[in-house]
């Protein structure tokens, strides 16, 4: 299918995309390219096959949520730059 300039000026006006004539006239035949592409895929038989949103099952890839144990706060703070009172101290992200 071909599309002519009319088109694409339309489509341009809709989008709000200003273009030149040599860019209608590129996009013209490039828009007709992968619409032809489309028109492929409209010539495929596809009698009998159900519609679906996903052609693979789906099936959920996490892991349990199970408690472990941690490490202990001492030897998380002997790890940490900078410790202040127990806690973790970290530079100020927002003023």
């Amino acid at each position: 299918m071909k599309l002519d300039r009319s088109v694409v000026t339309h489509m341009s006006k809709l989008a709000r995309v200003e273009l030149t004539d040599a860019e209608v006239e590129t996009f013209s035949e490039q828009l007709s390219e992968i619409i032809g592409h489309f028109d492929a895929l409209n010539a495929v038989d596809t009698e009998g096959v159900e519609p679906t949103a996903q052609p693979l099952p789906i099936r959920n890839v996490m892991v349990d949520d199970v408690s472990r144990p941690s490490l202990a706060q001492e030897d998380v703070l002997a790890l940490a730059p900078n410790t202040d009172d127990g806690y973790l101290r970290v530079r100020a992200v927002l003023e």
